[in-house]
């Protein structure tokens, strides 16, 4: 998987592509974890454009991720996710833990 990271009006983006899968946890924790503290980031969205794989570690990463920024009174949604990517955010019901656009 690859991520591009982008910040623009208090607002970090994180474009993923390819596979997220338990593989993935370094270069994903990596494109967010130094922006957590960033007072001048609010929120966290997370584009599933460029995704074609989703599996179970990756739903739990994101449920980490949204603890994290919980923590410090941030937000994380989902935006881009089709086909079989969205259909298993809907199935483990992540609509109920986060923005899904």
């Amino acid at each position: 998987m690859n991520v591009d990271v982008s910040k623009q009006d208090g607002v970090l983006t994180l474009k993923l592509r390819g596979r997220f899968e338990f593989n993935s946890h370094r270069e994903f924790r990596g494109a967010y974890e130094n922006h957590i503290a960033d007072a001048t980031v609010k929120s966290l969205v997370i584009d599933f454009a460029g995704v074609d794989y989703l599996d179970s570690s990756a739903l739990g990463m994101l449920l980490l991720l949204r603890e994290k920024l919980a923590a410090v009174n941030k937000v994380v949604a989902l935006t881009g996710a089709r086909g079989a990517v969205k259909q298993v955010l809907d199935i483990a019901n992540f609509n109920r833990l986060f923005s899904i656009s």
